[in-house]
């Protein structure tokens, strides 16, 4: 019987092509498969390293489910394969969990040679307190409203947050979390780690949100946790969101933190406006009486 081959899981470079292992340029040079996210990037590293696989294989988002079978195919026929990502350290926001579960539930051993990771890199850089314990958000939502849910999540949390952000969003993201009310929230962002014009900001939101300049390249972010957790009950999660959030957005983003109902949560937040104008309407209406008092008394004397 034909022994099959291993997998292993290569970490590679964030951006400086220096910053590979020489175990990382080992395996590749060694393997008859490599497994990559975008074979034109990879190739790049390939050749600064000395490697040429047999095959090169695409491996990403859009045909994980398909290339994780023929990588499957490549491995039961006795050929070892390695797994990249674009950079850094595959499975961490990156494609390739698939491969490496089925790998596993085949009995096909899976090796790990660790190296690059952006998520260890901007800790290593950053004043923002995390203390060993921290919470991996990885890419934030695309949509709006998603991330901005898990923004508020994050402020709920009392350890750091890391994670990724698109250059075009990235100004969003900062005015998101200052209108959550965490324009003093430490953090830290990050881009281009490792590369040439690697640029790293620390400061409060909003400090920060105001020297981002013309966003270029993906954005590594920590966040720092709260010095006391959000509370976790819905109407005061609510009452503290409506603050700063019309009532309709107010509710679901409760909703989402507290679990309680998002359509009682806006009603309630309706009724609350309703109350606050009716009040501030009974306030006005007395005001103009009693600035009109003197004007009739003396009309009445004359």
């Amino acid at each position: 019987m034909q022994d099959t081959g291993c997998l292993y899981v290569v970490a590679t470079p964030i951006g400086n092509l220096e910053d590979i292992t020489a175990r990382a340029a080992a395996t590749l040079r060694k393997v008859a498969v490599v497994a990559c996210e975008d074979t034109r990037r990879s190739l790049v590293l390939l050749r600064h390293v000395g490697a040429a696989p047999a095959e090169l294989m695409a491996l990403h988002d859009h045909n994980e489910a398909e290339a994780s079978r023929r990588a499957l195919d490549r491995l039961a026929a006795g050929r070892d394969v390695a797994l990249i990502s674009d950079a850094g350290t595959p499975l961490l926001s990156d494609p390739g969990f698939e491969l490496v579960r089925l790998a596993c539930e085949r009995g096909i051993r899976v090796t790990p040679i660790p190296g690059p990771s952006a998520l260890m890199a901007v800790l290593c850089a950053s004043p923002v307190a995390a203390g060993g314990r921290f919470f991996f958000e990885g890419f934030l939502p695309p949509r709006r409203a998603a991330r901005e849910a898990a923004l508020a999540e994050a402020l709920r949390r009392a350890q750091a947050t890391v994670f990724f952000e698109a250059p075009h969003r990235i100004a969003q993201t900062l005015e998101t979390l200052a209108a959550l009310g965490a324009a003093k929230r430490p953090i830290t962002v990050a881009r281009e780690l490792t590369k040439a014009f690697e640029t790293i900001l620390h400061g409060e939101v909003a400090q920060v949100a105001a020297r981002i300049g013309t966003p270029r390249g993906e954005f590594v972010c920590v966040l720092g946790g709260a010095e006391t957790p959000a509370p976790a009950d819905g109407e005061e999660a609510l009452d503290v969101l409506l603050q700063e959030l019309p009532p309709a957005q107010a509710a679901r983003l409760a909703a989402r933190l507290t679990g309680a109902s998002r359509k009682a949560l806006y009603r309630r937040a309706v009724q609350g406006r309703a109350m606050v104008a009716a009040r501030v309407g009974q306030a006005t209406a007395a005001s103009s009486g009693a600035e009109e008092s003197p004007g009739s008394a003396g009309q009445g004397a004359r």
